[in-house]
Parts: structure tokens; C-alpha cells; sequence
């Protein structure tokens, strides 16, 4: 009954529905990076990886022109749960799938990319397939969701872990046209910051911020939907708040929400357990795992 709920409030936020047997087959295909890395350690959490995906929204919608293609040529505004939806398959079938649904992933992806050109709301050229724009996405991605690993997941990584999955990660970046992306933790912070100026909090990001802040769900599905949001916003940089006019949060209310989701995330990872890592593992190893 449980188990139910908590899956009936997740598919609320990014659709989906029954055991993602596509997982399973070809037997003993690794994929792209295989059990022993940690962007499968990382991506198999799905609370965190929520969050993160909260977040890295926040930061992607401060682009104008990263923003622009978003604004002119998806259904994002009307159709929110569908776009996490469709992003959140992405990084399941880039992570675990095998490598020709892999491939198939990120090769239609950059064949939409392709097609996404227009102007931005400073009437700037853009092109969704410019180098520079994936690698804000990939680095907006990346951080949050190693950010929310790191204080959502109750688990520590040492440096050379947390290392290892944006070097990871960067192979994937690349796969989607990005180029000159760092590989390590700290180089992904520098190379955020090198965005700083040309962000900006406009009328486009304002409304997106604000669908963000107050994600459609119905009535059961709302307390933890809107915890799931909070915690996206206060998994942003310390530098992002002033942008979005926004106070810093405080400790006491990071610890606040960091407990709450830490209690909700229980029965959550309970209710998910045979999921899409799970159902790879089988593939990798046999039915025996």
C-alpha cells in the first residue's frame, strides 16, 4: 500500500510506469560505464537525483540562450512532468542501458539538437548544438547532482571518488558535443563560475523558476513533491541566491529539510529497490543479482 503511494507520487513527477525490463537485455552488456562506477552508485538514488535535477534546472534557466531553446522549441511550460520525464529516462538510458540504447539515446538527442536554432530574448544567434551550451548544461547537471548525493544520500565519497564520476561523466558530455569539460570536482566548480556573467534572472527565467517552485501535483502527491523542490532550490550554489533574488539559506534550515528528506527517503529507496539499476545488474551478472 505503500509502496503504491510513493510510486503512484514519483510517476506524479516524471511519468513512467511498470519494471523497465528493456534493462535486461543483451545479456552481460556493461554499457557505457559499467556496475563499478559511481555515476552508478550516484544515479541509482532516486531522491537525490530529483533534487539535483531541480536544481540543475534552476541554474540552466539563468542561461539566456541555453534557456531560449527550451523556451522556443519544447513543451516545457505546459508539459513540466514530461520533460523530467523524458530527462529522467535519458540519464537511465545513458547510465545503465546498454550501449546501443545508449547510443540510440544520446544520438537522438543530437540529432534534435541539430535543429534547435533561433534567437534568445536579448536577440542573440543560439544553437542548441553549441559546444559552449552543452557544457553549461553538462556542468549545471553534473554538480547538482553530485551536490545532492553528497547531502541527500547519507553516504560520503572520498575526493577520488567524486573525481572519478565527472571524469565519467565527461565522456558522455563529449558524446553530446561538449568539449574542454573538467574531470574533477573542483574543476567543475571553477568552470560553473566562468558562466557567472552571463546569466541573467529575466521574465523567461522568472516563470520558469516559479513552475519549479511550485510543481503541479495533485493533493496526495504534494508534501512530497514540494519537499522534493525545496531541496532543489536549496541544492544551488551560494552564489546563484543574489541572482535569483533570493535570501541564503540558512544551516538550520539546510539541516531541516536535509533530515526530512533523509527520514522520507526510507521507505522511497524501499518502494524503488528493483528498479532500473537493479533490472542492469541482471543484465551485467545473471538473474542471480
Amino acid at each position: 500500500m505503500i509502496d503504491e503511494l510513493i510510486r503512484r507520487s514519483i510517476r506524479e513527477m516524471v511519468g513512467g510506469g511498470g519494471p523497465p525490463v528493456a534493462f535486461l537485455e543483451p545479456a552481460g552488456d556493461r554499457g557505457l560505464f559499467g556496475p563499478e562506477s559511481i555515476a552508478w552508485k550516484v544515479h541509482a538514488d532516486f531522491i537525490s537525483m530529483m533534487i539535483g535535477g531541480i536544481s540543475s534546472l534552476v541554474l540552466q534557466a539563468l542561461h539566456p540562450k541555453a534557456l531560449a531553446g527550451v523556451w522556443d522549441h519544447s513543451s516545457f511550460r505546459k508539459d513540466l512532468k514530461g520533460r523530467l520525464g523524458r530527462t529522467a529516462f535519458f540519464i537511465a538510458a545513458t547510465t545503465y542501458g546498454s550501449n546501443e540504447m545508449a547510443n540510440n539515446a544520446i544520438n537522438r538527442v543530437n540529432q534534435i539538437h541539430q535543429k534547435v536554432t533561433g534567437f534568445d530574448e536579448f536577440n542573440e544567434p543560439y544553437r542548441a548544438d553549441d559546444p559552449e551550451l552543452l557544457a553549461w548544461v553538462h556542468l549545471t547537471e553534473t554538480r547538482s547532482f553530485m551536490r545532492s548525493y553528497e547531502s541527500y544520500r547519507g553516504e560520503s565519497l572520498i575526493t577520488k571518488q567524486k573525481d572519478q564520476y565527472f571524469a565519467e561523466m565527461k565522456i558522455l558530455g563529449e558524446k553530446l558535443g561538449a568539449v574542454n569539460l573538467p574531470d574533477t570536482y573542483i574543476g567543475t566548480e571553477q568552470a560553473i563560475r566562468q558562466y557567472i556573467p552571463q546569466l541573467h534572472f529575466g521574465e523567461r527565467a522568472k516563470i520558469i523558476i516559479e513552475m519549479l517552485d511550485h510543481f503541479p501535483s495533485n493533493l496526495s502527491s504534494k508534501p512530497f513533491v514540494k519537499m522534493i523542490s525545496r531541496a532543489g532550490f536549496l541544492n544551488l550554489p551560494d552564489w546563484a541566491y543574489p541572482i535569483i533574488n533570493r535570501p541564503q539559506p540558512s544551516r538550520l534550515e539546510r539541516l531541516a529539510v536535509q533530515s526530512a528528506i533523509l527520514a522520507m527517503a526510507i521507505p522511497v529507496r524501499g518502494a524503488l529497490k528493483d528498479g532500473v539499476a537493479a533490472h542492469s545488474l541482471r543484465r551485467v551478472y545473471g538473474s542471480n543479482k
